[in-house]
């Protein structure tokens, strides 16, 4: 079991909020929900029941068919189980929950009747979908479980230099070329990887890149059945899998059009919302107006996609051929992959972004007499004020959009950013960074 930051989450909801909410930790598929919940049961309570509503026994099932009488139904659940259940010393865990919305529509009573706490998993988009016919209930403390990011990964496999990072990001001294590109590599080891448990298992197990690709590949290929069980149209597949090649035209928005190979319709939207609320894509919102709150001027219209794993966008990006070989892979740990890839360094800061529980805005605007448009790729609120980040793969020397930015709003920026894999520097009040160095200004940020 790897260290998770929703181990974390899951203690301060017992300590504070049980027996009053039960935790529901919601993400994608293969995030580690499952795990992460009963890891935290083995270490935090004298006993608990796991029901799996995805592989569950006739005999266990049918213990749920009369949950309003709550003694005969704990009664008949640790009797099925074989497991004992002590007041306030237990927590039962109900994973896959969107297979039984009554179950989760009985949460009420549960955490009303106080005897035990409950942990809930499940996915988002399936969750939503099973909720017609139930009351949704409001005692759901929600935690949500994102790939593991580069700090977990790190501690994953036995990398202790976190820390240390974020003491050389605080020096706001230049880092200096050798150990740079030392911790560049390190960090590209993770873009190559991933956050998904079973690929960083792989990886820790020394598995060689083309089986870890494999994994991943298998990882995509669940997700593209689940869409089909959603709709079978398949049409939700192809919007998940155009994600790298829309990027890849640096083109100001993601266009279902462009996925679909047909007109938008009023189902594809919501073919979308769906894609949405899977949480295997992170959404980036175009805000036409930078001067007011970002959440009230984003436009729903307008917006880019990312995929939430960096690991899985690394083996999307490479899809066309039946394997993403071991010649790619080292090609990206040694840096010698195209200069024209930095949207997947893109991909990388959207799920540093994402990871923290912010929405991702960008925004663009028209270059005076011309057909072509500024862009900053990330903006971000820091308070009362915004920080704009711009990301370069490699070479950082023009950085025209974010120049003008800063001149056309700078009563509003605090702090400009331009992200690459260079050292530490500054130009003209913007602040070059490390791409590594991403999430300590994200703590910094009000």
């Amino acid at each position: 079991m790897f260290n998770r930051k929703a181990l974390v989450e899951l203690k301060e909801w017992k300590d504070n909020y049980a027996p009053e909410y039960a935790a529901l930790l919601e993400g994608a598929r293969r995030v580690g929900k499952s795990t992460i919940a009963e890891e935290f049961a083995k270490k935090n309570y004298r006993s608990y029941i796991k029901v799996d509503f995805a592989n569950i026994s006739k005999e266990l099932l049918d213990v749920f068919d009369d949950i309003a009488k709550l003694d005969l139904f704990f009664l008949r659940l640790q009797t099925v189980t074989g497991i004992t259940l002590y007041k306030r010393e237990s927590v039962i865990i109900f994973d896959e929950i969107q297979r039984n919305p009554l179950t989760r529509q009985a949460i009420k009573y549960l955490v009303a009747d106080g005897r035990y706490d409950y942990i809930e998993t499940g996915s988002l988009i399936s969750i939503k979908k099973n909720v017609k016919d139930i009351v949704i209930p409001s005692e759901e403390h929600k935690i949500p479980v994102y790939p593991m990011d580069y700090e977990e990964f790190l501690w994953a496999i036995g990398n202790d230099t976190y820390d240390l990072l974020r003491e050389l990001y605080k020096s706001g001294e230049t880092v200096g070329n050798s150990v740079n590109r030392k911790l560049m590599r390190d960090y590209r080891i993770y873009m190559a990887v991933g956050g998904m448990p079973q690929a960083v298992k792989a990886y820790v197990e020394g598995k060689d890149f083309k089986l870890i690709d494999r994994v991943k590949r298998d990882i995509i290929d669940l997700y593209i059945d689940d869409f089909k069980k959603i709709d079978s149209s398949g049409l939700i597949g192809k919007m998940y899998k155009s994600i790298p090649s829309q990027l890849a035209t640096q083109k100001k928005r993601y266009l279902i059009s462009k996925a679909t190979s047909k007109r938008k319709t009023v189902k594809d939207v919501e073919r979308l919302s769906d894609l949405l609320d899977s949480k295997t894509v992170i959404p980036c919102y175009n805000t036409f107006n930078p001067s007011a709150t970002l959440s009230q001027t984003r436009s729903d219209d307008t917006f880019k996609l990312y995929l939430s794993d960096i690991g899985l966008f690394t083996t999307m990006l490479f899809n066309a051929s039946p394997q993403t070989g071991e010649n790619i892979y080292s090609k990206l740990l040694s840096d010698k992959l195209p200069a024209d890839l930095g949207y997947l360094y893109e991909n990388a800061v959207a799920q540093m972004i994402a990871s923290t529980g912010r929405e991702l805005y960008y925004h663009t605007w028209d270059k005076p007499n011309s057909t072509h448009y500024y862009e900053v790729d990330f903006l971000v609120q820091d308070g009362v004020k915004i920080s704009p980040f711009e990301v370069k793969s490699s070479a950082r020397k023009r950085h025209e959009s974010i120049d003008v930015f800063c001149e056309k709003y700078s009563n509003l920026i605090k702090n400009a950013f331009l992200f690459s894999q260079k050292d530490v520097d500054e130009e003209n009040k913007l602040l070059f960074k490390p791409i590594y160095m991403l999430p300590f200004v994200i703590e910094e940020l009000m």
